[in-house]
């Protein structure tokens, strides 16, 4: 389960086990990390999670002793322990230093990357992100299977400042619907709409822009694909939805 925060943190439930509880104090917490846009991940050095207000604190664990013992073991094979709480802080282009917020978050019907639209903290600027999902080898004893990886990126339109804006995957997971002003932009990872695992960067790259489509009179705030026509619909902050299909 992949949940985003206001506040700019990703929560990552790793196999969610919905028979035990729920309470937040009873999931095993990793640590938090950083993603950056290379393969070269850093962790921080203690183990923390988020406070209600959404800012990392120390966890004391209050699993029980059998728990405990499972979530050892797992730890000795390297692996998360179920219902383990991983934290991980997405990097967004040009805000090293000032902070996200994540608005939006959607997964790839293929379940290989998830799609975040993200603001600055000062709602200055905003951004639409793809992130690719690795697995790799643990580097401590304590570690999550995967982390994200920025592939993918591209500033939007800075209007309708406060709302949040919907975007999404084609139902083939080849294109991207994001609001832009007054209307919505279609994008890809080239300009082939290629699959995103066929066209994989080595260092974060721009998304394309396909086709932009503009009817509204308003600030689009959300934007759907239909998962069975070949249909686009978009809805803007008067109440007015539209809706495209392509010319054959």
């Amino acid at each position: 389960m992949l949940i985003s925060t206001s506040s700019g943190y990703l929560l990552i439930l790793h196999d969610l086990d919905l028979t035990k509880s729920l309470e937040v104090g009873s999931y095993p917490i990793l640590r938090a990390r950083r993603t950056t846009s290379s393969s070269d991940l850093t962790s921080s050095s203690s183990s923390s999670g988020p406070r209600v207000s959404g800012s990392p604190c120390h966890h004391s664990d209050s699993n029980s002793s059998s728990e405990k013992h499972v979530s050892r073991a797992s730890q000795r094979e390297g692996v998360s322990p179920r219902n383990s709480l991983e934290v991980l802080t997405p990097e967004v282009p040009g805000e090293r230093d000032r902070g996200n917020c994540i608005t939006s978050l959607q997964l790839h019907p293929k379940g290989w990357a998830t799609l975040l639209r993200c603001s600055s903290n000062t709602d200055d600027q905003e951004w639409t992100c793809v992130y690719e999902f690795q697995e790799g080898a643990p580097v401590r004893l304590v570690s999550p299977r995967c982390s994200l990886r920025l592939t993918h990126y591209i500033e939007e339109a800075n209007v309708g400042r406060g709302y949040i804006k919907e975007l999404c995957f084609s139902p083939d997971g080849r294109m991207i619907s994001s609001p832009h002003g007054y209307g919505i932009r279609l994008l890809g990872f080239d300009k082939q709409c290629s699959e995103l695992v066929d066209c994989l960067p080595k260092e974060a790259s721009p998304l394309r822009v396909i086709r932009s489509l503009y009817s509204h009179n308003d600030v689009v705030l959300t934007t759907k694909f239909s998962p069975t026509h070949c249909q686009i619909a978009s809805g803007c902050l008067s109440g007015r939805v539209s809706l495209y299909q392509p010319k054959f």
